[in-house]
């Protein structure tokens, strides 16, 4: 769910959800948050609305973290990642993303809960994974995070492309005959 959209209280949160799965078509809504949103994930959840939960890495939060920075490295952090985890399935979410944390963590998180955890940046314990597609199609030049792959630079190849082509109107080498309509 978009950033505010479910945060400030439990009855915008459900409104919210319910015009994402009305209106914009979808079949679930993502939350980022564990235990200071309990309320409104159980709200959402009451309202027969599907939920994933996103725990770690929370990009709609990450001016809190003070960038992209790995989750749950310490103890304490480590532990209250669990616990939410714990209780975001306890609410009822149907799988929780985890963004950007210890390897070993997300086991533990995985190994810990029955539904299933998807993996962004989170190892190979995981029960399913996850990539921007930004990333993987190297679209992004400024940053990549550490786990993303790039499977291909079209950042590069469009780059190239409109570098053609503003080169092409300048030099009116574009539109040619063959694009225009007679």
């Amino acid at each position: 769910m978009p950033f505010m959209s479910y945060e400030a209280d439990v009855y915008s949160a459900v409104i919210n959800a319910g015009r994402i799965i009305k209106e914009g078509g979808a079949q679930v809504v993502k939350i980022e948050g564990g235990s200071e949103i309990i309320k409104q994930i159980k709200a959402i959840v009451e309202a027969k609305i599907p939920v994933i939960g996103h725990l770690g890495l929370t990009p709609q939060a990450i001016n809190k973290f003070g960038g992209f920075k790995v989750q749950g490295r310490n103890k304490k952090d480590a532990t209250k990642l669990i616990n939410d985890a714990k209780m975001l399935q306890e609410a009822g979410v149907c799988a929780v993303v985890l963004e950007a944390i210890p390897e070993n963590l997300a086991k533990e998180v995985t190994e810990s809960l029955t539904i299933p955890t998807i993996g962004i940046g989170a190892g190979r314990y995981c029960d399913g994974q996850v990539l921007v597609l930004d990333d993987m199609l190297g679209m992004f030049v400024d940053f990549t995070p550490k786990f993303a792959k790039k499977y291909t630079n079209l950042g590069q190849i469009i780059q190239n492309a409109v570098k053609n082509y503003i080169d092409e109107v300048q030099k009116g080498k574009f539109p040619e005959e063959e694009n225009t309509y007679k």
